[in-house]
C-alpha cells in the first residue's frame, strides 16, 4: 500500500510524504472499502494541501515565537536562542571562553557584560574583550595578554575607550557638543545665552568657557585682554585711516566686533575662522549687533550689485572660513591679533609675511605651563630657549614670546619695536610695530641675548655682546657668588630679549583712548605700566582733551598726540608749566633713550629672617632717596623694577627694617648696628641659609 501511494503522488507531480510515525501509517493505508489508492488518486490530494497548510502554520508560530515580546531586554533574548547547542560569546575571544551551553553563557553575559555596561538614551554599551583596541604589551611580551584590552565601543563616533569611567566622559562630550544622533543639528537659538561686553552682545554656547566642550569658546577673564587690543587698534587708527585689521581665531567674534563698535568705519574688520560652527556664530553675533556680513569681500567687490546691497549707516565686517597662515599669507593686513588657544610661534612667519609698514601685531599666549617654567623642554621645543624657574618668571615668559617675535619678523627683513608686554593671569600679551628693512632687522636681532643668572643669590644680568669668548663669564655678574662658593653657581638662559619692554609716549596714548571710549578697567594698568616703563614712584594723571597735542616721533614718523606735559605732573616736583613746556622735547628724547631696568626684585623674596620690612611704597621712597631709579611693576604686586644692584637693594631693606623680638627698638631704624658693623653681602647668604 506504501508504494502505491508513492506512485500516486508521483503521477500527481507531488512530492512523496514521509511516512507517519508509530501505526499511523497503517491506519490511513487500510480504506474501508478495500479498494486500491491507484483507482481513486484525487481523493488524496486534499490531504496534502491540508498536511503543507500545517507545515505553515508550523513555521509561522515558531517564527512568532522567537519575535514575541519586543520589549523584553536583550539577555531574555539571547536566553531564548541560546538553548540547545552550545555557543561561543560575541564579546570575548574563544581563547579566554569557551563554548558552553546557553544558561552558562547568559550568566556570563549578565555578570561580566552587562553588569559594566555604559547606558545612553536607552541604547547600553557593554564592555568588550575582543582584540580590536591596541595596548601596550606586558613586560613579559606575552601576545596574547596583548590582545586582551577590555574596551568600549562608542556608539556616536566608534572609538574604543579602555576605562569605563573614561566612556562615560566621552559620551558626555558628545552631548555637550551637540554631536549625538538626536542633536545632530546646531544648537537651537533658544540654547544659546547672551553675554554683553563693552556694549557689543555675543551668542555663546553652553559650557562657552570650556574649549574642550564646545567650539566657541569665550573666557570672560580675557576682557582686559581685549580691551588692551582695542586701545592699541584706537592709537593706531589715529595715524592712518582706513586701517585693514584681522581677528585671526574669531571664535564668536567678540573681539572684531568690538573694533567694528569703538571704531566704526576707520577700519575695515576681517574676523577668520577654520570651523564652520564658528563661523555661523559670528555671522549670528554680527546681525545681532546690527552690523553687515560679508563673505569673500574682494571677491564681491567687483560686483555692483553686491556693493548697491551694503547699507552706508551699517559697519561692514567680512567674516571668512580657512586657516590662519592662509589668510595672512595671501594678503596683507596693517593690524594682525592673534590668539589661538596655546602658543602662537606656528603663525608667527605668515604674521610677518604681509604686515604693512609701520603695523601693528598681537600677539596673545596661554601656554603658561611652557612660559613659566613648569614644562622646560615645551618651552625648548616651541621657542627654544632654556629657562628655569626665577622669581621674574613672568617677564622671563614676556621676553622669550618677543625673542621668537623678533626672529619671525627678521627672517621677513623686518625689525620690531615693543609697544607693550603685559602678564596678566593666565595670559602673555605682546604688541610691536613693524619696522621694514633690513637694517632695522639687524638692530632687532642684536637685542636678542642670553641672560647670566645666579642660582645663589639670584642676581641677573644680560650678556655682553661680542665674539669673543670669555675665559670666566660669572665676572659679569655683579655678585662675588662665584669666588666664594665652589662649583657652577650660575647658568645660561634664553636666548632672551634684552631691550625694553614698553613704550612710552604709545602707552600715554593709549590711555587717552581708554578715557575716550570709557573703558575704566585699564585705565589703572595703564597709569601703572606707564610709571614702570619710565620707572618712577607713581604719579597723579590728569588727562585732558583732543585739543593739547603735539607733534611726537616714533619710529621715524611723527605723529599728533595729546600733550604730554600736560597730560600728567609730578607731585613731588614745583616746577611750573612754562618750564614743562619748553623743556618738554628735550625730557621726551631722553626718555626714549633712558630704557627701563630690566627684571626686579621681590622683595618678600629677600626679606630677612626675624626682620620686618618697611611697607612697599615707603620702600620705594628710600631706594629713590638714595639715587636710583625705582619703580613698581604689574608682573608681581611685590616685585620692585630698579637699577640698583642686588647688594645696595638688600643693604636699604636692612637699614629700615626692625626686629620682631620685643624689647628692642620697633620705631627706630637700625642705625648703629650698621654704624659700626656694615652690611656685606656674606651675611645675607648666612641669613639665608
Amino acid at each position: 500500500m506504501a508504494d502505491g501511494k508513492t506512485a500516486a503522488l508521483l503521477l500527481l507531480g507531488l512530492p512523496p510524504q514521509p511516512p507517519p510515525e508509530g501505526g499511523e501509517e497503517e491506519e490511513e493505508s487500510e480504506q474501508p472499502n478495500g479498494t486500491d489508492d491507484s483507482v481513486k488518486p484525487e481523493s488524496h490530494r486534499p490531504d496534502v494541501e491540508t498536511i503543507e497548510d500545517e507545515v505553515k502554520i508550523e513555521k509561522e508560530e515558531t517564527e512568532q515565537e522567537s519575535i514575541k515580546e519586543p520589549n523584553t531586554n536583550l539577555l531574555d533574548a539571547l536566553s531564548s536562542s541560546l538553548r540547545g547547542d552550545k555557543k561561543l560569546c560575541p564579546l570575548c575571544p574563544e581563547e579566554r571562553f569557551k563554548a558552553c551551553s546557553g544558561h552558562k553563557l547568559y550568566r556570563h553575559l549578565q555578570n561580566l557584560h552587562w553588569k559594566v555596561s555604559v547606558e545612553f538614551e536607552g541604547y547600553r554599551m557593554c564592555i568588550c574583550h575582543l582584540p580590536c583596541h591596541p595596548v601596550k604589551p606586558n613586560v613579559t611580551a606575552d601576545p596574547i595578554s596583548a590582545k586582551m584590552g577590555s574596551h568600549y565601543h562608542c556608539l556616536i563616533c566608534s572609538a574604543t575607550i579602555g576605562r569605563r569611567t573614561d566612556m562615560i566622559g566621552h559620551v558626555k562630550r558628545h552631548v555637550n557638543k551637540g554631536e549625538t544622533e538626536s542633536r545632530f543639528m546646531s544648537a537651537p537659538k533658544s540654547s544659546c545665552e547672551i553675554v554683553k561686553e563693552a556694549d557689543t552682545d555675543v551668542h555663546v554656547l553652553p559650557n562657552y568657557t570650556t574649549p574642550q566642550k564646545t567650539d566657541s569658546y569665550f573666557n570672560p577673564k580675557m576682557k582686559l585682554n581685549r580691551q588692551l587690543t582695542v586701545c592699541a587698534l584706537a592709537v593706531l587708527a589715529e595715524e592712518r585711516k582706513p586701517l585693514e585689521c584681522l581677528d585671526a581665531f574669531g571664535a564668536t567674534g567678540i573681539m572684531g566686533l568690538q573694533w567694528a563698535k569703538h571704531l566704526g568705519n576707520s577700519v575695515k574688520v576681517t574676523i577668520n575662522d577654520y570651523n564652520e560652527k564658528s563661523v555661523t556664530m559670528i555671522q549670528e553675533n554680527c546681525h545681532l549687533n546690527k552690523m553687515k556680513v560679508v563673505m569673500n569681500l574682494r571677491e564681491e567687490e567687483d560686483c555692483d550689485e553686491a556693493v548697491e546691497e551694503v547699507e552706508e549707516n551699517l559697519p561692514v565686517i567680512e567674516v571668512t572660513k580657512m586657516d590662519a597662515n592662509v589668510i595672512m599669507h595671501l594678503r596683507a593686513f596693517d593690524f594682525i591679533h592673534l590668539d589661538p588657544f596655546g602658543s602662537s610661534v606656528n603663525y608667527l612667519d605668515a604674521a610677518f609675511r604681509n604686515v604693512r609698514n609701520l603695523g601693528i601685531v598681537s600677539v596673545t599666549s596661554t601656554d603658561i605651563s611652557s612660559l613659566y617654567s613648569k614644562a622646560q623642554h615645551v618651552a625648548q621645543r616651541h621657542y627654544g630657549s632654556n629657562i628655569v624657574r626665577t622669581e621674574y618668571y613672568k617677564e622671563l615668559a614676556a621676553r622669550m614670546i618677543i625673542a621668537a617675535v623678533a626672529r619671525a619678523a627678521a627672517r621677513c627683513n623686518k625689525g620690531i619695536e615693543v609697544l607693550l608686554a603685559v602678564a596678566l593671569e593666565h595670559f602673555v600679551l605682546v604688541e610691536v610695530r613693524v619696522l621694514r628693512g633690513p637694517s632695522p632687522a639687524d638692530d632687532t636681532a642684536k637685542k636678542i641675548r642670553y641672560l647670566i643668572h645666579c642660582q645663589w643669590c639670584e642676581e641677573r644680568v644680560f650678556k655682553k655682546e661680542g665674539n669673543m669668548i670669555e675665559e670666566n663669564p660669572y665676572r659679569q655678574l655683579p655678585c662675588d657668588c662665584h669666588s666664594r662658593m665652589t662649583g657652577k653657581t650660575a647658568i645660561e638662559l634664553g636666548p632672551l630679549w634684552s631691550g625694553s619692554l614698553f613704550n612710552t609716549g604709545f602707552l600715554r596714548r593709549m590711555l587717552f583712548e581708554a578715557v575716550q571710549y570709557g573703558l575704566e578697567d585699564i585705565q589703572p594698568l595703564l597709569k601703572t605700566l606707564i610709571c614702570e616703563a619710565e620707572c618712577t614712584i607713581l604719579k597723579q594723571f590728569s588727562i585732558h582733551g583732543p585739543s593739547n597735542q603735539n607733534k611726537q616721533e616714533e619710529c621715524g614718523v611723527i605723529i599728533k598726540t595729546p600733550d604730554a606735559t600736560a597730560e600728567y605732573f609730578v607731585v613731588h616736583g614745583k616746577r611750573t608749566s612754562n618750564e614743562v613746556s619748553q623743556n618738554g622735547a628735550k625730557r621726551q628724547k631722553l626718555e626714549s633713550n633712558a630704557e627701563h631696568p630690566s627684571f626686579y626684585y621681590n622683595i618678600h623674596r629677600h626679606s630677612i629672617k626675624g626682620m620686618n620690612m618697611p611697607k612697599l611704597n615707603k620702600f620705594l621712597h628710600y631706594l629713590s632717596e638714595a639715587g636710583y631709579r625705582v619703580s613698581r611693576t604689574h608682573f608681581d604686586p611685590m616685585g620692585v623694577r630698579t637699577n640698583a644692584p642686588l647688594v645696595q637693594f638688600k643693604s636699604i631693606l636692612v637699614k629700615y627694617s626692625t626686629p620682631t623680638y620685643t624689647g628692642g627698638p620697633t620705631e627706630s631704624p637700625l642705625h648703629c648696628s650698621e654704624d659700626s658693623q656694615p652690611v656685606t653681602e656674606s651675611d645675607f647668604a648666612e641669613e639665608n641659609i
